[in-house]
């Protein structure tokens, strides 16, 4: 067997001719525990016949092609989106591939004009986190690029995707909640239209619904889309006649405007929320957090696209694969003794 002439060997031919995948390739190179010992040999036999060095990857991966992949985020100030494209970056470099970036806003408006531009500019694959439910402009980008979606599902797409464990992540912090007996509390969350908001909403309520308790909808504040509106959702909860005694936040911006608003109103009440976020252990406010690996979903995001990338042009389309990264709740601080959340004395 030989490599195709003037491009040099790629990963996909060492595959063959090893006769495994090219991500199993990358995963002997980078000398991942999980391959048996069998396939290792035989992958670095593939490499020695072959001349394989791995710095030709990004070259060729297409021939002539611009050896950069695009990257589209909705917030590039949130923490979560600064780890996903760290997390990218760090494969890529890997590969001697290049990122270009960009920031839609949250706004499903601007992100078709954000994929066309890196279209143009040569890309050889994208990721994207949508900003919306509609998808339309990445059903015309896949006809030119392989593309991957990541932190929320494709809709109406047939492409890879890296999840996150929302609805479990939530009916488990949720669930923390109950057990301290909490029952009216409060969900502060993002925009309905959006996944993850949706299944943070669906685990919030199949916790209540776990220990047969029914959510106030009262208590139910969505659309919030940063800190400040969260706050201001959370001194509205506050002054109702019956306030929460707890809150559900979806996201780390939500959390701390709920956090701010209860510090200004001299209020302490056990906060939950997805997503931890820099000084929580050091707040002194009882804390259910959602942890997961941000750089993590960025890393497999990156590696589906290169698999993709690496596949030979002539074989069958692989099958979408979905990727889930795992979620776990850590706490902070304690609940009050005085049991469900209260107001300061004299409020």
């Amino acid at each position: 067997m030989t490599a195709r002439r003037g491009s040099g060997p790629t990963m996909h031919d060492v595959g063959k001719l090893a006769q495994v995948s090219a991500m199993t390739v990358s995963r002997v190179l980078k000398d991942d525990p999980g391959v048996s010992e069998a396939t290792r040999e035989r992958v670095f036999a593939a490499v020695d016949r072959l001349g394989y060095r791995r710095n030709q990857t990004a070259r060729s991966l297409r021939l002539g092609g611009s050896g950069m992949i695009g990257l589209v985020v909705t917030n590039l100030a949130n923490p979560f989106y600064s780890r996903l494209a760290l997390g990218v970056q760090e494969v890529a470099t890997d590969y001697g591939l290049r990122v270009l970036l960009g920031n839609s806003g949250e706004r499903a408006d601007r992100e078709p004009g954000l994929i066309d531009g890196l279209v143009d500019h040569q890309v050889e694959g994208l990721i994207v986190v949508p900003a919306g439910s509609r998808q339309q402009h990445l059903a015309r980008a896949m006809r030119h690029v392989p593309v991957v979606l990541a932190a929320r599902p494709p809709a109406g797409l047939d492409t890879d995707c890296v999840l996150v464990e929302d609805f479990h992540g939530a009916r488990e912090a949720t669930a923390c909640l109950l057990a301290e007996g909490q029952t009216r509390i409060a969900f502060l969350g993002n925009p309905p239209a959006l996944y993850t908001g949706a299944e943070r909403l669906r685990g919030f309520w199949a916790a209540h619904e776990e220990v047969g308790v029914e959510p106030d909808n009262a208590l139910i504040r969505q659309g919030l889309v940063d800190a400040a509106t969260a706050e201001r959702a959370t001194f509205d909860l506050l002054g109702l006649d019956e306030p929460p005694t707890a809150l559900f936040c979806t996201n780390n911006r939500i959390s701390q405007g709920a956090i701010r608003a209860l510090y200004k109103s001299g209020t302490t009440l056990p906060v939950a929320g997805f997503d931890d976020f820099d000084l929580s252990d050091v707040l002194g406010l009882p804390l259910t957090l959602v942890s997961y690996d941000a750089d993590e979903i960025g890393r497999q995001a990156a590696r589906l696209l290169i698999d993709r990338l690496e596949q030979d042009g002539d074989a069958a389309p692989r099958a979408s694969r979905r990727v889930t990264v795992p979620t776990r709740v850590v706490r902070h601080g304690a609940p009050s003794a005085d049991g469900p959340g209260h107001p300061p004395t004299g409020a």
